[in-house]
Formats: C-alpha cells, sequence, structure tokens
C-alpha cells in the first residue's frame, strides 16, 4: 500500500486560540477514496476526539462515496470542493452525504451557489486566501453566513489573519504566528523571561534546593504555573505535587528540568502565546515519540526540550542566537536548534516538515529516520493530544 502523510495546520479563532487542527494528505501515488479510508482507520484509536474539532484536507482526491464508509468521528469536519458535487456522474455521492448525519465544509468557489441548492447541509465555507482578498471574502461571506460559518486557510502573515476576521470569517488556518514581525523583535530578554532562565540554569545547574527556591519566590506566577503543569493530565502522575521541594523528591532534576522548560512561552505577552505554546508542546512530545529506539533513552527529555525550544525566538520576540546566550543547554540541543548538523536535527526537521505543505519532505525525513506512514501519522496524533491534556 503507498504511503499517505498527513501535515497539520491549528484554525485559530477571533481570540488567537486553537478550535481545530487541519490535516492535509499527502500520497506517493494517486490518492484515492479507498485508499484514504485504508490509511485513517488505523488511527481511530489515536484520533483528537477532545474538545477541538478535526479538519480533513484531501487534496487532489477523486471524491466519491467510498471516501465516506467508515466511522466518522463526531468533532471530524470533511472539506470537500465544489467539482465532487456538480454534474450527473456525483449524484450518487450528492444522495449519500443528504442522508448522513457528518459536518462538511464547502471549498468556496464560483459554483458554490450551485452546490448550496442541492439541499446539503455545510457546517463551513472554507475560502483559499490565496484566491480571495479580504475585502472580496467581506462580500463572500455575508453572502455564505446562512450556509456555514467563513474559514480562510493559507492565511500569509498577522496582519491578513486580522483582515480576514474583521472581514466576518470565524477562523483562519495557517502557521503566521510562528514568524512574528522582525521589525517589531526586542533586542533582549524581558525581566520575567530572564527570571525563568535564572531558574532554568540553576536546576540545570545542580544547585541547592533552597537556592532554586528561594529564586522562585521572585516570582510567584512562576511557582504557581510550574506546578499547574506538573499536575496537568498530560503527566499521568499518582499523586498531586503540593511544592517545588515535593516536586524534585518525585522528579529529580532532570525532569523538572523538562517542566521548567515549559514556562518559557508563560511569559510572552504576545497575543499568540496560546498558539505558540500548544505548538511548542506539540513539537516536543513529536520529537520525544520519533526517537524511541532510535537513540538513548537518556536523550529523551533532551529531545523534548528541543522541541520546546525550536520556538523561543517566537516567544521571546529576539533571534534564535539571542535567545540561546544566556541559557547553559547542551551542543546537541543547541546544534538543532541554529540549524547546525548534529544528533537532534533529523528530529526536529521532521517536525517542522509535518508543519509545511511539502509532502515530499515530510516522505524524505520520515524514511530517514526508518518510519512508516502510518507511524508517523499515528505519533502526530499522539503528540497533539498531549498538547491538548496540559493546562495551560
Amino acid at each position: 500500500m503507498p504511503n499517505i502523510y498527513f501535515s497539520h495546520q491549528p484554525l485559530l479563532n477571533h481570540q488567537s486560540k486553537i478550535m481545530a487542527i487541519r490535516f492535509s494528505f499527502y500520497s506517493e501515488n494517486a490518492l484515492t477514496p479507498d485508499r484514504a479510508v485504508n490509511t485513517l482507520l488505523p488511527l481511530l484509536g489515536n484520533w483528537l476526539y477532545g474538545k477541538r474539532m478535526t479538519f480533513l484536507d484531501f487534496g487532489a482526491i477523486s471524491f466519491d462515496t467510498r471516501l465516506f464508509d467508515w466511522p466518522i468521528p463526531e468533532n471530524t469536519v470533511i472539506e470537500i470542493p465544489s467539482s465532487a458535487l456538480l454534474g450527473p456522474q456525483n449524484a450518487p455521492l450528492v444522495e449519500k452525504l443528504l442522508s448522513l448525519p457528518i459536518s462538511l465544509a464547502l471549498i468556496y468557489d464560483e459554483n458554490a451557489p450551485e452546490v448550496l441548492s442541492t439541499g446539503i447541509r455545510f457546517r463551513f465555507i472554507n475560502f483559499d486566501a490565496k484566491r480571495y482578498t479580504p475585502e472580496q471574502i467581506k462580500k463572500l461571506a455575508a453572502q455564505m453566513l446562512p450556509h456555514g460559518l467563513g474559514v480562510a486557510f493559507n492565511v500569509p502573515d498577522h496582519a491578513s489573519f486580522q483582515a480576514y476576521m474583521s472581514a466576518g470569517l470565524n477562523a483562519a488556518s495557517s502557521w503566521f504566528f510562528k514568524h512574528p514581525d522582525k521589525a517589531k523583535r526586542a533586542k533582549a530578554l524581558n525581566p520575567a523571561q530572564a527570571n525563568i532562565l535564572h531558574v532554568l540554569n540553576l536546576v540545570r545547574g545542580n544547585a541547592d534546593i533552597g537556592e532554586i527556591e528561594e529564586a522562585l519566590k521572585q516570582d510567584v506566577a512562576i511557582s504557581y504555573k510550574l506546578l499547574r503543569y506538573i499536575n496537568s493530565s498530560g503527566f499521568c502522575l499518582s499523586c498531586e505535587i503540593q511544592s517545588f521541594r515535593h516536586a524534585v523528591t518525585i522528579l529529580g532534576y532532570e525532569k523538572l528540568n523538562k517542566w521548567l522548560s515549559l514556562l518559557l512561552a508563560t511569559a510572552s505577552k504576545d497575543p499568540m502565546a496560546m498558539a505558540l505554546m500548544h505548538t511548542a508542546l506539540t513539537r516536543a512530545r513529536l520529537m520525544e515519540l520519533l526517537a524511541h529506539e532510535l537513540i538513548n533513552p537518556q536523550e529523551y527529555d533532551n529531545l523534548f526540550i528541543t522541541g520546546a525550544f525550536s520556538l523561543l525566538d517566537a516567544f521571546f520576540g529576539v533571534d534564535m542566537d539571542v535567545a540561546l546566550e544566556s541559557m547553559s543547554l547542551p551542543m546537541s540541543i543547541n546544534d538543532a536548534l541554529l540549524g547546525n548538523e548534529g544528533i537532534y536535527s533529523p528530529f526536529l526537521n521532521l517536525v517542522k516538515a509535518s508543519e509545511g505543505d511539502n509532502g515530499n519532505a515530510i516522505a524524505s525525513q520520515a524514511k530517514m529516520l526508518d518510519l512508516t506512514a502510518q507511524q508517523f501519522n499515528t505519533m502526530q496524533l499522539q503528540a497533539l493530544a498531549f498538547a491538548d491534556m496540559m493546562d495551560f
């Protein structure tokens, strides 16, 4: 069976919070409904059944009734183009969709009004930002509002996101928030960020518990957030951690270092901090999963930190080399974060490829790590589920 890989992308709402994850399919051969369904069925045990919706973008697949012959999870939205629903040859598919209680998103084009006359109910109307300007979408969204909530995809930057939200859309799918405006970048870390890095460096240096506690007391919010992260369901502890000293006793310095790393995002004042945090957590967990049985287990925490820190430039608003200047990180982490060759680089390269639109790059990087498409797709779902479980 040909390998079919996923990439993933978040949908952000007006509050810049992630409301859904959009998966796009890439196949080494022509993608057919049978192959798509055979790819999805083994993944249902790891499906994102939580609070967020899951959009499925099948790309250039030949739509027919077979694509809907599987137990589609309730939170799943299937995107479908107008061309798949027009003409007598598509009448069986229209009839099928009229009878199914599933969520659909119509990919808008000039034929959309004709499709809407079929009586098929759409929960969302998708607009391609590469085809329609905010001004055009403002008019179209008003016309489409009775038929479904408006969503934009391929949104290039912050300004466009705001423009499409102002045009009446409900969400936008993109990674624009990973690339803050360079003109607004800071020249140094802010005091809260600097204090978190100070605590991290103390932990990495195996400083006395009392010294670390004293540093934590300088910012009570850090202590509170640290305990909240550790007690999140994603950590799966059998007892509640009550204090920093208790955390050291239960976890040890190495594990505590891993969770302290997550606090870096909380010091960001960027309105996109929540989306960045979810992305960093997904990267961190995916890095861990990819490394299993490929490198020494003692390296797993470093892989997690590499993923979590791979967005430091976006969190801090400074270039990556500036963000790393005051941190005592192993060379293997620094090399990966700065784009140099190293033991962690292949893992980070695959993680980044999974956020892109180049299926060949995903396949190439996955094969380099001797991973099948099913293994990698499963790991993406597991990493995203982990990020969903964390309390931030």
